[in-house]
């Protein structure tokens, strides 16, 4: 006599758990819930015998398997409601996923229960990671990179700079974001160049973490109204402080310390007009021949206004540039 309540009920399918974990955080740091999974699952897998994780999840008395199931394995393996967990390699095991994929497409396999568990996760900056590796990388394997040195790439650094401000000032998003990603480059680049410094010729190696805790540490010090006690409620009150709190760290003996004289004329002329300013010092403007003072009278003026002249003669020969393209006939 057969029926439909006595047939066997069908095996529970189980579960798959992929465990992923960003390689930019450290092994071993993962979250409560992957730990839990860990410990509770029949069978932990990984294909990848120098996974990272590895040495953190045995010395956590987690067993883990060296192996590297196919689709249908894997399937198997859960069989009898077992939990079989994988932990995918760095680059993910995409033959793996996509069997996964077709064998739930064809409708003729009963699948366990699939879940994609993050054991850690990217903090804000974690990129910032992969570009140290790969400049790292590129310095090291590179035959045009290895032999750069800070003087070499100075030209790269300005024309980058000047880039930028095109991108800013044409507002184009796309382009902006491109270009501070090559100003971050050169500041990358000369940080890994920084870190072979010789010693013997006066020069102390420093890293990309010596140059970011540099500036964490001024930002932190210049604003002691957002990290300390004092108070500033308006923008002049920010630049306030932070006059007095550079005035202090420098010990300039002089206004136009630290004035870099390589600049553009007029911002060079409008900087020095803002630090006499700042001083509070009255300095009557020299006088002179030529177009030169007239120059300089005209960009002083203009820092007293508010305006910045570099900025301001840009956007005006920007203005000629489509004028001249518009008599040679070419469409805005």
């Amino acid at each position: 006599m057969t029926s439909e309540a006595s047939a066997p009920a069908p095996a529970a399918p189980g579960r798959i758990v992929l465990l992923t974990a960003s390689h930019r955080v450290a092994p071993g740091l993962l979250s409560w819930p992957a730990w839990q999974t860990l410990r509770a699952a029949d069978r932990v897998l990984c294909a990848d015998a120098g996974h990272p994780q590895l040495p953190y999840l045995r010395e956590a008395g987690v067993a883990v398997e060296h192996a590297a199931p196919t689709a249908r394995e894997l399937v198997d393996a859960c069989e009898g409601d077992r939990t079989v967990v994988v932990l995918p390699s760095g680059e993910g095991d995409q033959a793996l996923t996509d069997g996964l994929a077709r064998l739930a497409g064809s409708g003729r396999v009963q699948m366990p229960d699939l879940e994609l568990l993050p054991g850690s996760y990217d903090l804000p900056g974690a990129r910032l990671l992969d570009l140290v590796q790969v400049m790292d990388r590129i310095r090291l394997a590179c035959p045009w990179s290895s032999q750069q040195t800070h003087k070499g790439l100075a030209k790269y650094g300005i024309e980058e700079a000047y880039e930028l401000v095109e991108a800013i000032e044409d507002g184009d998003r796309e382009e902006l974001r491109e270009e501070l990603g090559d100003v971050l480059l050169q500041v990358v680049f000369h940080a890994r160049i920084a870190q072979e410094g010789r010693p013997e010729d006066g020069e102390e190696p420093f890293s990309i973490d010596d140059v970011a805790g540099t500036i964490v540490e001024k930002l932190i010090h210049r604003h002691p109204h957002v990290f300390g006690d004092d108070t500033a409620e308006t923008p002049e009150e920010v630049k306030e402080h932070w006059l007095r709190t550079k005035a202090v760290e420098k010990q300039r003996e002089s206004a136009t310390d630290g004035v870099p004289l390589g600049q553009p004329g007029l911002a060079l002329a409008a900087k020095l007009a803002s630090r006499v300013r700042n001083a509070h010092l009255e300095v009557p403007l020299p006088t002179g021949e030529g177009i030169g003072y007239e120059l300089l009278a005209m960009a002083v003026r203009a820092e007293q206004a508010g305006v910045d002249p570099e900025a301001a003669l840009r956007a005006a020969a920007r203005a000629y540039r489509d004028a001249i393209r518009a008599a040679e006939g070419h469409p805005g």
